[in-house]
């Protein structure tokens, strides 16, 4: 990647995403929102869309403002409009968050909060859309993993186009009868499009080139990986199509959503075999820390899969969706999201202040900027909290689930400081920390563009 340029405003998205986890982890250990109120309160929403938009959305997001132009090999559409696209997309999560707020009766203000968030979020997500749409369209055909990011895009077209049904619907300017129906019974396709398309059929595909890039591992482009992509697409494309034709019908909307479970899960076979196939293939022998964090992110996620089967076959998925919904988001999401974000931001901070004196001068290596032991004890505990918490809520143990989340807040805030101290080069031994012809990177922004 060196000669890459760089995304300006990848660190804020990164370090907007993470404030909003450390927010919503504060929040859960208040005992605010799920469970210590019902999963569909305002309180809960408002806990849910902090996690899904502020942090997994935004993270998401400022990845692919970097990784597209990778994966494609072609410089990012614009590089003015991430600015305006996190302004609009941060207003619009507050206006949301606010939202939640006044249908709870927390706050009292005639002001329309909703209709607000549905313009903002709007506006903001189709700013991303575009811009990464434009990046992606000008390079076809389209490399494997890249595709994994349109039918991410799609499916983040599709909740955000839901969302904002929802939202007008909750701030009472939408009334037509098909819009009441598709807010009464489309929350859970809204759910499927969002962390299921958008955020793990993204990830999948970014992982397929981060972790082959990040361990020295071949790419995949056989049978078994465009397998994944085209089974995970149907799947998608049944629970979302399907299942709002089936609202629109008047038909169970359980029909589709069924079928694309099934779909679902040979994908997640599909790319489960891949990934194996990756970490076995690599020619880095000692696997780093991001990579071994990850690894056990992918075995949270095949072990969430097994719980909700376990669940729907015991007749108890309905009473414990909160917990598969909990695991989706902490242990695969978040514990992804946090394992990469500690390699990229390494990788990008070095890119930054290293790139254009490299062959020139001395220079510290990527490795250097990190320091994984002091590191790894955090995700340690991040992963043990996390499986604490939900293990509290399968046995509905409130006490047990605050010390849980209490422990993801301050592993949370660990790995945090952690990523300040790379970005900050804290971890690069002073004789090499600014060779002549660097200086000190930004923390909130890239100044550089290697050429």
């Amino acid at each position: 990647m060196v000669g890459v340029a760089l995304s300006r405003w990848t660190m804020s998205y990164f370090a907007t995403a993470v404030l909003a986890l450390i927010a919503a982890e504060g929040l859960m250990l208040a005992g605010i929102g799920y469970p210590h109120t019902a999963i569909a309160a305002p309180e809960s929403l408002l806990l849910v869309h902090l996690v899904a938009i502020g942090w997994l959305s935004l993270l998401m997001c400022g990845a692919l403002f970097q990784f597209v132009p990778v994966l494609v090999n072609r410089p990012l559409d614009s590089n003015t409009l991430p600015l305006p696209t996190l302004i609009l997309l941060v207003a619009g999560l507050a206006a949301l968050l606010l939202g939640f707020a006044q249908l709870g009766g927390t706050i009292q203000t005639p002001f329309g909060f909703f209709p607000a968030a549905a313009i903002l979020l709007g506006a903001g997500f189709v700013l991303v859309l575009w811009n990464l749409g434009r990046t992606l369209w000008a390079e076809r055909p389209l490399p494997l993993p890249a595709r994994f990011v349109v039918v991410g895009l799609c499916s983040l077209a599709a909740t955000v186009f839901l969302g904002i049904i929802f939202a007008l619907v909750l701030g009472g300017v939408a009334t037509k009868p098909h819009l009441l129906d598709v807010t009464a019974l489309g929350l859970p396709i809204h759910v499927i499009a969002g962390l299921g398309g958008w955020l793990t059929f993204t990830a999948f595909g970014v992982s397929y080139r981060l972790l082959a890039m990040f361990m020295l591992a071949p790419e995949l482009e056989g049978r078994t990986t465009r397998g994944a992509l085209y089974v995970g697409t149907a799947a998608l494309t049944v629970a979302i199509v399907g299942g709002m034709a089936a609202i629109c019908t008047s038909t169970n909307v359980i029909w589709p959503i069924g079928a694309a479970g099934g779909l679902g899960l040979l994908a997640l076979a599909l790319y489960g075999g891949d990934i194996q196939h990756l970490y076995r293939a690599r020619k880095r022998r000692v696997i780093e820390l991001n990579s071994r964090m990850a690894g056990i992110a992918l075995a949270n996620l095949a072990v969430t899969v097994a719980l909700g089967i376990g669940l729907l076959f015991a007749g108890r998925f309905n009473d414990h969706v909160g917990v598969v919904v909990f695991l989706v988001a902490f242990a695969w999401l978040t514990g992804f999201g946090l394992a990469k974000l500690y390699k990229i931001v390494a990788f990008l901070t070095w890119l930054e202040c290293y790139g254009p004196v490299l062959g020139k001068t001395a220079t510290p290596r990527v490795q250097d900027l990190v320091t994984e032991p002091r590191a790894q004890k955090w995700f340690a505990l991040y992963f043990v909290a996390v499986w604490i918490a939900a293990i509290s809520l399968l046995l509905t143990t409130p006490s047990l689930f605050r010390l849980g989340v209490g422990a993801m807040l301050l592993a949370t805030i660990g790995i945090g400081v952690q990523l300040m101290r790379t970005r900050r080069l804290a971890n690069v031994a002073p004789a090499l920390r600014l060779p002549k012809g660097t200086r000190p990177p930004h923390l909130l922004h890239s100044s550089v563009q290697p050429s």
